[in-house]
């Protein structure tokens, strides 16, 4: 059946990660979440999201469409609870609907947000299903679904061979797909599995403490040391500590510096040594600056880094304070620990923070992505653009006679 995932209220919560992309392109574990739909159900999935990244990331529809909540990752349970599914039937979590099929005419009343399931039949699970709610949840539940996407991935396949150089411990929970290349390294599976995806590189002197997912064509540079479910999308480069976090992909950490209890969008890049302070000096509960709340609210964690969102940059020797957030392009430098909340294209830092202009973004955007040889397409311009206007009333000092850069 045609499988669209949903994004839900819950959106909201997710910012700054999901101003740029649907919830299901979001990575947890080794793969993305429509990426875990796709292996579980065996078809690909398309997005309902909100309505400025609907051209970029389209809803295909069928005579026939499985709708699934994007928040909500897949295991055996719900897998079988959507195979019983039946039309005209809701699968619910207290109040939250997770999975529901339409009809094409139904579907396009969805798809507009003029539907209701008045004559549906509402179905509790009767099961708390995994799901994230707010940015930390990605970083929590790593380590399961890295477990789970493990086991996933290699059922039924050989690894590549290890090179002799290497200190292996607990092997059998170690896998490197084709041209994926590990040298002098330690690599310890005892306490999560360690899976390098297509050409990808652990270079000389790393220490590797899983779990640890390296995407395609990423890099450990030398002596990096990686410990606590940490997860790296494609194309990244990594160096210095990390702990328990992530990389969505195409974003580089390449020098020292500590990184822990993190989310990293796409396209960032952390200056050498940058720092996130992850604990309070006083040992309490983090708050974290929440969008549609407009205020700090405490997470019930007591490890938070930071969590930045795409296009985002930080210059040398940045220090992020505990449970900072920072917006999309936005450009963090200088001395001393900046706000906690850092908008959406912002440019400076702890001394004050002036407009990083929609020009210059588009700038930037475009020689990063040339890089990789991409191009940053209209497309991409008018998400950005959406964006930057949407987030203007966090941009406190951008009164009429401030300066844009």
């Amino acid at each position: 059946m045609n499988i669209i995932l949903f994004d839900d209220e819950w959106r909201q919560n997710l910012l700054p990660l999901s101003y740029t992309r649907p919830i299901g392109k979001f990575r947890i574990g080794i793969l993305s979440i429509s990426e875990k739909w796709e292996k579980h159900l065996n078809a690909k999935v398309s997005y309902k999201t909100a309505p400025y990244l609907q051209n970029a990331f389209p809803a295909i529809l069928e005579q026939e469409n499985l709708f699934i909540n994007s928040r909500y990752l897949p295991d055996a349970d719900f897998v079988e609870a959507l195979h019983s599914l039946k039309k005209e039937e809701v699968i619910t979590e207290s109040d939250k609907v997770l999975a529901f099929i339409l009809n094409k005419t139904d579907s396009l009343e969805f798809l507009a947000d003029n539907f209701n399931f008045a004559h549906h039949r509402i179905i509790d699970s009767g099961h708390k299903f995994s799901h994230i709610s707010k940015c930390p949840d990605l970083y929590s539940l790593n380590e399961q679904e890295l477990i789970k996407d493990f086991k996933l991935l290699t059922h039924g396949r050989k690894s590549e061979k290890i090179h002799d150089s290497n200190i292996l411990i607990h092997a059998e929970n170690i896998f490197l797909e084709e041209g994926a290349q590990v040298f002098a390294s330690s690599l310890n599976a005892s306490s999560g599995p360690i899976y390098l995806q297509k050409d990808s590189e652990i270079m000389e002197g790393c220490m590797v403490r899983g779990g640890l997912a390296l995407g395609e064509h990423s890099q450990l540079k030398m002596g990096t040391k990686i410990y606590g479910a940490t997860t790296i999308g494609p194309h990244c480069k990594v160096g210095g500590e990390v702990n328990n976090s992530i990389l969505f992909g195409y974003s580089n950490k390449a020098h020292d510096g500590f990184l822990g209890n993190s989310v990293i969008g796409e396209w960032c890049n952390l200056g050498a040594d940058t720092n996130t302070s992850n604990l309070k000096n006083n040992y309490a509960e983090v708050r974290l600056w929440n969008y549609p709340a407009e205020k700090y609210l405490k997470i019930g964690l007591q490890f938070c880094g930071s969590i930045m969102g795409d296009h985002s940059k930080c210059g040398i020797n940045t220090m992020f304070n505990t449970g900072t957030v920072i917006g999309v392009s936005a450009n963090v430098f200088g001395a001393g620990y900046p706000r906690n909340f850092i908008p959406d294209f912002s440019w400076g830092g702890s001394q004050g923070f002036d407009t990083f202009s929609l020009t210059r973004c588009f700038e930037v955007a475009s020689i990063v992505k040339k890089r990789r040889g991409l191009i940053l397409e209209d497309v991409d311009k008018e998400i950005l653009s959406y964006i930057f206007n949407e987030t203007s009333k966090y941009r406190t000092w951008d009164v009429p006679g401030t300066k844009v850069l």
